[in-house]
């Protein structure tokens, strides 16, 4: 990183901490005449969930008034992007994993069969995963990678059951079965 790049990244994380948020990343491309500065920014170890928009919209606000004031850019003309980390990232640091509670994640280990649980806790031997109704602790040392699995039907201690589950219903309506059967047989009588 140069020291140029490492001054504004300086710069931002202030600003950043100061919002009460962590910041991820920072990047500067050149764009014709412009530069994007893409600002990546994220919820600190004990927060679990994702950032809103509403905090979004506030450090990104802090973010180029503290761009604006300095001279960090220097006075070419910049565009600012604020976001959040996709939900693809890896997990390479610990609170990466500490954010991950209670979501499905896949770890890839070092010779061994990729594991995917339900991340309990993040402890000192590693995160504690929930796979298939046991706890499984993969050491740090044997992860080779670890990812966030999206779910489109997630279901939530927090939620409840899915409403199907909740009266006793599969999602196949049986009634509809039996009103076509019964429908068919009166065909076949006449």
């Amino acid at each position: 990183m140069s020291t140029h790049n490492a001054q504004l990244a300086a710069l931002l994380d202030t600003v950043v901490n100061g919002a009460g948020l962590v910041l991820e990343d920072v990047v500067v491309t050149s764009v014709g005449r412009r530069r994007q500065v893409r600002v990546v920014v994220d919820l600190t170890d004990d927060e679990v969930g994702s950032v809103d928009l509403d905090r979004v919209a506030q450090v990104s606000r802090a973010v180029g008034d503290a761009l604006d004031a300095s001279d960090a850019l220097g006075p070419q003309p910049y565009s600012l992007e604020v976001t959040t980390p996709g939900v693809d990232r890896p997990l390479t640091q610990r609170r990466h994993w500490l954010r991950a509670r209670t979501r499905l994640v896949r770890v890839e280990r070092d010779g061994e069969a990729p594991l995917t649980g339900r991340l309990l806790d993040v402890g000192d031997d590693g995160p504690v995963l929930d796979v298939d109704g046991q706890q499984v602790v993969p050491g740090w040392d044997g992860i080779r990678k670890g990812v966030v699995e999206v779910e489109f039907t997630r279901r939530d201690a927090a939620s409840g059951p899915r409403r199907d589950e909740a009266d006793g219903h599969d999602g196949h309506d049986e009634t509809d079965e039996t009103d076509e059967t019964d429908e068919k047989d009166e065909r076949e009588e006449a």
